[in-house]
């Protein structure tokens, strides 16, 4: 199973991005595909908080009816899994939040990768480097070259 970083995710639904068009060809074929694919919830909400905050957008915010619409999309595909915390989730997060360089919105990084960790997620699809401190998750940009 793959999952997909919140920045696939604004990506795909901000049509200003460069790459939206890219990313929402990828989203519809996962949505629309039989392969399982997961969301990790930290995604969803910080979906939800990156494209309804104004001061990014300025004055084409998404708003909240909006983004919880397209959200909906995502979910109720048959195929997606929405993941979050498991049991061993304190002590995956552990490991990953003591390493060096593992400190402020990295530490939201680390709890992103030990859901998708515990979850045995083949591969995290993001642009995000940051997923490089977390070598047990491989991670791949579909969106490059």
């Amino acid at each position: 199973m793959i999952a997909v970083d919140t920045n696939l995710l604004v990506y795909a639904h901000r049509r200003e991005s460069r790459l939206h068009v890219a990313a929402s060809s990828l989203l519809r074929g996962l949505a629309e595909g039989n392969d399982v694919w997961a969301i990790p919830w930290p995604c969803c909400y910080e979906f939800l908080s990156v494209v309804t905050n104004p001061r990014i957008w300025k004055d084409s915010a998404t708003t909240p009816d909006q983004s919880g619409r397209q959200l909906a999309a995502w979910t109720t595909s048959p195929s997606v899994r929405l993941i979050g915390e498991t049991e061993d989730f304190p002590e995956i997060l552990e490991s990953l939040v003591r390493r060096p360089r593992v400190i402020g919105g990295v530490v939201h990084d680390a709890r992103i990768a030990a859901i998708c960790v515990a979850h045995g997620v083949e591969a995290l699809l993001t642009r995000d480097r940051d997923f490089s401190l977390f070598p047990e998750l491989k991670t791949r940009d579909p969106l490059s070259g």
